[in-house]
């Protein structure tokens, strides 16, 4: 360790003791703190994308010498006398919290910051206690403190010199969209989206405005916008980024951004199309650090997870995964995956888009304009010797068709389905066209699931569910006797004032039995299958999500969101 890191080795230590940082990356810092006298080496662990603020802070109160600020503790009025300049609070990410006869009390980005204490001592005259806090906060508090209240995004625009910008002039637009104000734009809502745990980012150009929304745990919120005149400006940064044709306005594009922000790095999946104003974006984020392909975490627990795994255990056969888009599919895909990802099993996949990358998977990635389709890569795979096979879709009868034939020459295959529930998953084969004695003999098990908001562990507050309430959702058959409790969203500082953090699955497993398959043989539709599967013991998606109500995971009006009883 060099000299310069010596007074932060501490807060070194516990950062790579959480893997939030490596020893060659800290080198990195060290090398660029040469050239940047300005910056202490936690403001540049930030400014570098290595570490997330909140990492930062929280590294700080680990150290056991600093206590943490909360976002309502930054006070509306400065505390700090008027010799010390905004400056120099802004240079240094300063604030005034408190102040007594002796003693200024100040939140700092970097509390261990020495010139710092001693230039505010020196100017006050008065001892200086230290807390740690999150550097947007900090800036954030020093703009209401100083400034007019504004937003980042507001100084932003500010910034920006859009008013004599045509769509058709692509050389301006081109240095517009390169130039500091509008990557800082485009920053700030990525930066926003990470932040508050996104999974999409919508771009909507309006005639009057430009409206950004996240989607966070399902639901989407509207947040700050740049002006509408800078929608073109702002689209053109993202197409930029994304390697798309920024001159091709008539046309849906498709593009990947890979960018390292807040201490996380990032695969951003960008969609484009035409709209009467201007082109729509989302960009979906793909967390690599975040996402955990387990299958405790993703809500299977219980019989459930026992019978999935004992279907996953099978040397041949179909697994198929129903529910709509956004319903969690491909991350179970890729938990399984990563069960069965061993030294001993060859396993490629073929996929449209190829949204995460995993060790040992050789993974293909579909492109039908140029005639590799799901079943012409499915056609070859099958010559590759693999034991598993990943199909990301099944589309077609041909694609289908092709994977029987897999799962009957001795291959494992797993696939996803759009059907609403897990008996649906048969007839939609059958309406395919594949036949029936092929869907019997192949398929092991359909697992159908939805994703429900998890509550708030910080904030839920618990009552008493009332007797019409046991009566028409049938409680009785999970909590026999005396009081069923339930539990309600709050909202508090740790979710956003959403009262939920984080998704989990609610799942019904159809595993084929000999009687289901007389069923199907007998082309009986899926409302007679469902009751069958019922009867020899499956859970449906509505009862798992009212068993995982009552463990206090989720609320009932989420369960009834996105399913309904059979």
């Amino acid at each position: 360790m060099t000299q310069q890191a010596e007074p932060y080795q501490a807060l070194f230590n516990i950062l790579k003791q959480w893997d939030k940082i490596s020893a060659s990356e800290l080198k990195k810092v060290e090398r660029v703190k040469k050239t940047s006298v300005a910056e202490s080496l936690p403001q540049l662990l930030v400014k570098l994308g290595l570490c997330s603020e909140l990492d930062v802070a929280d590294a700080f109160v680990e150290t056991g010498h600093f206590e943490k600020v909360k976002p309502e503790q930054y006070p509306l009025e400065t505390q700090l006398p008027e010799s010390v300049s905004l400056r120099f609070l802004k240079q240094y990410h300063v604030v005034g919290l408190d102040q007594d006869e002796n003693t200024i009390t100040v939140a700092m980005m970097d509390p261990e910051d020495e010139f710092v204490v001693d230039s505010l001592k020196l100017v006050t005259g008065k001892d200086i206690a230290v807390k740690v806090g999150l550097l947007s906060e900090i800036d954030a508090a020093l703009e209401v403190q100083y400034g007019e209240g504004r937003s980042a995004m507001d100084k932003t625009i500010d910034d920006l010199n859009v008013d004599d910008i045509g769509e058709e002039d692509l050389e301006h637009l081109k240095d517009l969209a390169s130039e500091a104000p509008v990557i800082k734009m485009v920053n700030l809502i990525m930066q926003r989206a990470i932040e508050t745990r996104a999974s999409d980012i919508h771009i909507e150009p309006f005639e009057q405005t430009l409206k950004v929304r996240l989607r966070v745990d399902g639901v989407l919120k509207e947040i700050d916008a740049p002006s509408v005149k800078s929608t073109a400006a702002v689209i053109s940064r993202i197409k930029i980024m994304a390697k798309l044709n920024i001159a091709e306005r008539r046309l849906p594009q498709d593009g990947r951004i890979k960018v390292q922000m807040l201490g996380k790095e990032l695969d951003l999946r960008v969609s484009t199309i035409p709209t009467m104003y201007g082109e729509s974006v989302v960009i979906r984020l793909l967390d690599k650090e975040n996402t955990v392909f387990d299958f405790a975490a993703l809500g299977f627990a219980g019989r459930h997870l026992q019978q999935f795994i004992e279907v996953l255990s099978q040397p041949h056969g179909i697994i198929l995964i129903t529910g709509p888009t956004g319903s969690g599919k491909s991350t179970t895909m890729y938990a399984a995956l990563k069960q069965l990802n061993t030294s001993e099993r060859k396993i490629i996949t073929v996929e449209d888009p190829v949204e995460y990358q995993m060790e040992g998977v050789n993974q293909i990635q579909a492109k039908p304009q140029i005639g590799l389709t799901f079943a012409s890569a499915l056609r070859s795979i099958v010559r590759q010797d693999p034991d598993v096979i990943m199909i990301g879709e099944m589309r077609d009868l041909e694609t289908a068709r092709i994977a029987v034939q897999s799962a009957l020459t001795g291959h494992l295959v797993l696939s996803t389905l759009h059907t609403n529930d897990a008996a649906g998953g048969v007839t939609r084969l059958l309406d395919m066209g594949l036949e029936e004695y092929l869907l019997t003999s192949t398929v092991n098990g359909i697992l159908a699931q939805r994703l429900v908001r998890k509550l708030c562990p910080d904030c839920k507050k618990p009552y008493q569910a009332s007797p019409e309430v046991i009566k028409e959702l049938r409680l009785r058959r999970f909590v026999p006797d005396g009081d069923i409790t339930l539990y309600k969203p709050v909202g508090c500082t740790s979710c956003g004032g959403m009262g939920y953090r984080g998704r989990m699955a609610i799942i019904e497993f159809l595993q084929m039995t000999d009687p289901l398959r007389k069923l199907i043989m007998a082309h009986e539709e899926a409302g007679a299958i469902q009751k069958l599967a019922i009867e020899e013991g499956m859970t449906t998606m509505f009862e798992n999500g009212l068993t995982k109500a009552i463990q206090g995971n989720t609320t009932i009006e989420e369960v009834m969101r996105v399913t309904s009883e059979a």
